[in-house]
């Protein structure tokens, strides 16, 4: 924070000062963020009575605007196919209705015909449990209700009018307005609601093409297509999962109430078309759906078999609906993340009420694919989206990093049965490798990270070699092991032609520890494509142990390094190497990310200058990707001669980097 001077004297300096305090808060995006999102939920919270009629509204507009569009295409004109549409919709939903209000009329009449049958269950789970027991404690509360009901309610013939104090109830003389009045002023809402409901989806549907337009002129008339995209997912995804769901719902809803009726509990169409709608809600509606005619069952019939044909009905259904009908039907999926419904349905429950929980799912949808497209709305698709919000490489980055090996391992084996290895490591190990090469040179990776990261790293592709192997075994034409247990049987025709078949490779790290990760990478892209490859790490450079690479029968000696601008006292091993083993081709890797590294930085390539020095040196070729680096390894071309520094470069060269100083480098 800025050193704040003269504020108590009220003079310039305090002036400036308090400015330069002030403006990073005003000027911070997440405070206004926040500030506008509590304004936003308060107003959606408090303004229901509004707002959730408008969102209805929208979301029948979206179901319907398909079959609008239906029906002009059959040469209706606008007003004659909203109005048909709306007609039948809502005609569908009344009639709905009325269905459902008269079974639960039915049902509210013989519900005392079931106390008996009730208390019998009760009584008999009593005898059968214990004393002291859970059962027998709720039997004795519902006797203690039966005897209260009958003290104080002597007028239904039950128990001594006497035994208890008498009901006093005052009754005033009321006339026909105030009865009217009790009658209709509760049903007047809802009747408004749901005409203020047909009327906005009937103008939605009327204007559909001016509110398109208004939409895009406010909101992205820079970016036209980018707002149609939005327009057109959100059309899209919500309308499908609506109708699509209103799909699944009728063939779950369909055999529940008639598997209800055939088992005998009553009032079966009720408890159908109530599952129909109670399967709009996420998750728990099913369970919903399935309590009501449960207890009905166990208080209508006189043992259990009512109740273990209903739960084993519901049961039945549920597991044939999740695994057949709703993946054949759902060609698509949301774009919502499960635990995003979980969320959102417990959000616009607590925004809206009931209603809220039926809309929390198309709500949601909306919201993802606004922030897919908007960048302003990205934090709806980051929190709530099913898609993943890190790249393969930055999630093993992250796994590493804390030393997860079992994710890091699970996670590259579910790539590796599309991916070679080789495109593996270059779209997802490498890059991640680059990632905490440029954490540990800006100093944000402590010692204790680094050995965290680089253990399960080795780790991980020791048990990457078993690919290696499967991969070999695929392109020499050998079919996997049989479940009988039988071996390997060969197949000529599988056979293919690997380009390092019969090359002789040594591959190390140039510097670090992480440069020997890279060198692990790189040597099992190449054995997967045929070639015998020896793995040493970078402390073989130092003097005392460099007689084990040069010792080595290998065609071509590889150098690894994630540093894009290696110190030439590192890059002298190349000399050093040409010098020691003349008849070894020595090549250089620069690794460069192949993918978009997403943290911020610039993508960083080596410079002209660098590679021009490298040549200087002595390299017989350089790369900087994993394409390159196998091709030009697999190359039969001869070794160029070992280089001579120049006599002046000689002199720089025993001023700056006299030899120890250079051993040293070597084995850092």
């Amino acid at each position: 924070m800025p050193k704040i001077v003269g504020i108590e004297n009220g003079g310039p300096e305090s002036a400036t000062a308090f400015r330069q305090v002030r403006q990073p808060f005003a000027r911070s995006p997440t405070g206004g963020i926040v500030v506008t999102t509590i304004a936003v939920v308060a107003a959606l919270h408090f303004g229901s009575d509004v707002f959730l009629p408008l969102a209805i509204a929208m979301l029948i507009t979206f179901a319907l605007s398909p079959l609008v569009t239906r029906l002009r295409s059959f040469g209706l004109p606008m007003i004659a196919a909203v109005l048909a549409t709306v007609t039948i919709a809502f005609a569908a939903i009344g009639m709905f209705g009325l269905v459902v209000a008269g079974q639960v009329g039915e049902l509210a009449q013989e519900l005392p015909t079931f106390q008996g049958n009730i208390v019998k269950k009760l009584e008999t789970l009593q005898d059968t449990g214990p004393e002291n027991g859970l059962v027998a404690r709720l039997s004795r509360m519902v006797a203690e209700i039966n005897a209260q009901i009958a003290t104080v309610a002597p007028a239904t013939g039950v128990g001594d009018i006497k035994s208890g104090p008498l009901a006093v109830e005052v009754v005033e003389n009321r006339g026909p307005f105030e009865t009217l009045r009790d009658i209709a002023l509760p049903l007047i809402k809802p009747v408004a609601t749901a005409g203020l409901v047909i009327v906005v989806v009937v103008f939605m549907l009327l204007e559909r093409d001016e509110l398109r337009d208004r939409f895009i002129r406010l909101v992205g008339a820079n970016d036209i297509n980018r707002t149609t995209q939005v327009i057109e997912d959100a059309g899209t995804r919500v309308g499908t999962y609506l109708l699509i769901q209103l799909l699944v719902n009728v063939i779950y809803a369909v055999p529940i109430g008639i598997g209800l009726m055939v088992i005998g509990v009553p009032n079966s169409v009720l408890w159908g078309m109530l599952t129909l709608v109670l399967r709009f809600v996420p998750y728990i509606g099913p369970i919903l759906a399935a309590i009501f005619p449960l207890f009905l069952a166990f208080a209508v019939s006189p043992d259990w078999s009512m109740v273990l044909w209903t739960g084993a009905l519901f049961l039945t259904v549920e597991m044939v609906s999740s695994n057949v009908i709703e993946p054949w039907l759902y060609g698509s999926r949301t774009g919502v993340s499960p635990l995003a419904i979980i969320i959102s349905a417990i959000f616009w429950t607590w925004v809206w009420g009931p209603l809220g929980l039926v809309l929390s799912t198309p709500l949601t949808v909306c919201l993802v694919v606004v922030g897919r497209y908007i960048p302003q709305f990205e934090v709806f698709d980051v929190l709530f989206g099913d898609r993943p919000v890190l790249a393969a490489h930055s999630r093993l980055y992250q796994r590493l990093l804390v030393g997860d090996t079992v994710e890091s391992t699970l996670r590259a084996e579910e790539m590796l049965e599309e991916d070679f290895i080789a495109d593996y490591h270059r779209d997802v190990g490498i890059p991640a490798l680059l990632l905490a090469q440029r954490d540990y040179e800006r100093g944000a990776l402590s010692q204790d990270q680094l050995t965290r990261f680089v253990d399960t790293a080795e780790h991980l592709l020791n048990e990457l070699d078993q690919v290696v192997t499967e991969e070999l075994g695929e392109a020499h034409g050998v079919k996997a092991a049989q479940p009988d247990g039988n071996e390997d049987i060969p197949d000529s025709d599988a056979k293919v032609d690997l380009a390092g078949a019969g090359r002789r490779l040594v591959v190390l790290g140039g510097r670090t520890r992480l440069d020997d990760l890279a060198a692990g990478m790189l040597a099992q892209a190449a054995a997967s494509d045929g070639a015998q490859v020896t793995v040493l790490s970078h402390l073989d450079l130092t003097p005392s142990r460099f007689a084990e690479v040069t010792s080595l029968d290998a065609s071509c000696v590889l150098l690894n390094f994630l540093d894009t601008a290696p110190s030439r006292a590192s890059l002298l091993h190349i000399r050093r190497l040409k010098r020691a083993a003349p008849h070894m081709r020595v090549g250089l890797v620069l690794w460069q990310a192949s993918v978009d590294l997403h943290d911020g930085a610039p993508v960083r390539r080596v410079s002209p200058g660098k590679l021009a020095e490298i040549m200087e040196i002595g390299a017989d070729f350089y790369a900087t990707s994993m394409e390159e680096a196998l091709a030009l390894s697999f190359q039969d071309d001869a070794p160029r001669p070992a280089t001579e520094p120049t006599k002046k470069a000689r002199r720089r060269s025993s001023r700056v980097e006299p030899v120890g100083t250079l051993a040293t480098a070597a084995a850092r």
